[in-house]
């Protein structure tokens, strides 16, 4: 198993490490990478959401897997949760101060990824010619 020590991060006082199986940390990488929940953060950063302006951001995402991905992100600690005592109730999300700071990281990702996708493309394409000229 590769350690933080051993990757020369110098993070060897942190008592968590994503590579080992049990850490919990794991457990919030997935909230945080998996496709919704990435994509519900970086929503998010723009500002307060209620669940429907969240769903229609986050396209394609359905009622059910979204509600789930709040849950998972409001455990965490990464999302807020308001209800409003009105009639209808109203209920807004927004970004925590922890989840800000991971939403923003995130958005430098998908930033990257998004400005490299000709190159993405292009791979793509080649990859494709060579395994279908075999």
């Amino acid at each position: 198993m590769t350690t933080t020590q051993e990757r020369g991060e110098g993070l060897d006082d942190l008592p968590y490490n994503v590579f080992a199986k049990a850490c919990p940390s794991r457990g919030t990488l997935e909230h945080v990478t998996g496709r919704w929940g990435g994509l519900t953060l970086g929503a998010l950063y723009e500002g307060s959401l209620r669940f429907n302006e969240l769903r229609r951001r986050v396209d394609g995402v359905s009622e059910k897997m979204l509600s789930q991905t709040l849950h998972a992100l409001e455990r965490d600690g990464l999302v807020h949760r308001e209800a409003q005592p009105t009639n209808p109730p109203r209920v807004d999300y927004e970004l925590t101060p922890l989840g800000r700071g991971i939403a923003e990281r995130l958005l430098d990702l998908i930033h990257f990824v998004e400005g490299r996708m000709d190159d993405v493309l292009a791979a793509r394409e080649r990859y494709d010619e060579t395994r279908g000229a075999r």
